[in-house]
């Protein structure tokens, strides 16, 4: 095993120096400490974390790995675990990864050097090493809103998959049978399971499915609004337009405007999330809500749970959605 010399000579720093940081990290500049944690994760570095000790330690902290603070659902999540953690008495350590599983890694590396007790990630990666605890156990971590597939740790999650296909049942209730959507990431589980819903609502609808509709976005306004530029400048353009999320569809909703059509006279557009901005926009948004702050809180109570010994099976958590319709989505024109 790599020793704390081979840790210092990485970060340039003393060996007290990285005996400090692993054991105060309070008491060290933010400069050091990152530059110290990079160092054990590039080492491999692991101190002595024999199973009583470990749970002897509690920092009280928490790590929320998020992928963007940027994104007004994960704003949500992360006040409903600050509200959470602080009755609770947990400190959290918000971490904006931009999605890197370098940066996962590395402050996920502060679990296994007894400066935080437990992670909660909101993005389908696992950030721990795959030796980092022992064969089979579960990991101290909740993963929420976007899961692994085989999370071996707690899950909470909404059933993407049902709530798309509610939205997209929505539209051809309406009578829409052309219905385009903009997806998310490509590799988004979200994006998977959403698209799948879409399908399934379609199928059930026997309207087949037209590849074409489907416009790749990234959760962005910007995107929103590009896709639905793509799709509206068709010869043959939905009359209704599904956005995986509702920053999406508020981006869309701008660019049909901006041709001259109406939302929803000419084109309907439904979202997902229900984000605040939702029944502000013009018109307001029809979309799928999705509690995010019960995501925030339940994850930190799920999470400290674990942590506290009260609870030692792997649960996986789906919360309910609710379709919320609004001015956006109408009748389709005959």
């Amino acid at each position: 095993m790599t020793n704390i010399r081979k840790v210092a000579e990485l970060a340039g720093v003393s060996v007290a120096t990285v005996s400090r940081t692993l054991k105060s990290p309070d008491i060290v500049s933010p400069t050091t400490r990152d530059r110290v944690l990079q160092a054990v994760n590039e080492a491999g570095y692991k101190p002595n974390l024999m199973a009583v000790q470990f749970r002897s330690r509690r920092t009280h902290n928490l790590v929320v790995l998020v992928p963007t603070i940027a994104n007004t659902f994960f704003a949500r999540v992360i006040s409903g675990i600050q509200e959470e953690a602080q009755q609770r008495g947990y400190g959290v350590l918000l971490c904006n990864t931009l999605g890197r599983e370098a940066t996962e890694t590395m402050y996920a590396s502060l679990v296994t050097t007894r400066q935080a007790d437990g992670v909660i990630q909101l993005r389908a990666c696992n950030p721990f090493p795959a030796d980092a605890f022992a064969p089979g156990a579960p990991l101290p971590m909740v993963n929420a809103c976007e899961v692994l597939d085989d999370a071996p740790c707690l899950t909470i999650r909404l059933d993407n998959r049902e709530a798309a296909r509610t939205v997209t049942e929505h539209l051809i209730g309406l009578g829409h049978r052309r219905i385009g959507m903009i997806k998310g990431p490509r590799r988004s589980p979200l994006t998977r399971d959403r698209q799948a819903g879409y399908h399934d609502a379609l199928e059930a609808a026997g309207i087949a499915l037209d590849e074409s509709l489907l416009c790749p976005g990234d959760f962005t306004p910007q995107s929103g609004y590009e896709a639905a530029g793509t799709l509206i400048t068709r010869d043959d353009p939905p009359t209704a337009i599904f956005c995986e999320s509702d920053e999406m569809a508020i981006g869309a909703i701008s660019r049909i405007k901006q041709a001259g059509l109406s939302v929803p006279g000419d084109i309907s557009v439904a979202g997902f999330d229900d984000i605040a901005f939702a029944s502000y926009s013009d018109p307001p948004l029809t979309t799928i809500a999705q509690p995010a702050e019960a995501f925030g809180r339940q994850a930190v109570a799920m999470l400290i749970d674990v942590l506290e010994e009260r609870a030692r099976d792997i649960q996986h958590v789906v919360l309910p959605h609710e379709l919320v319709i609004r001015g956006s989505t109408a009748t389709a024109a005959a």
